[in-house]
């Protein structure tokens, strides 16, 4: 892993826990996807934001239609 840096965190037993039973990693990877997660929040707000605001030019039925 490029730039990595390696740190020391405690959590609570019973959060890294539940947090596992969603990954079903191991604690690294479970701890890398909370982090982008995290770090990806802002970006989810924003398209929460364009709720209504994006017109497309196809409508549902016709993206149904073309799938078949």
């Amino acid at each position: 892993m490029k730039n990595a840096k390696k740190i020391t965190v405690e959590v609570r037993e019973e959060l890294l826990k539940n947090a596992q039973a969603q990954t079903k990693e191991g604690i690294p990877e479970t701890v890398r996807r909370g982090l982008q997660l995290l770090a990806a929040k802002k970006s989810f707000q924003e398209l929460r934001n364009m709720k209504g605001k994006v017109k497309f030019s196809k409508t549902i039925s016709d993206i149904k239609h073309n799938r078949r």
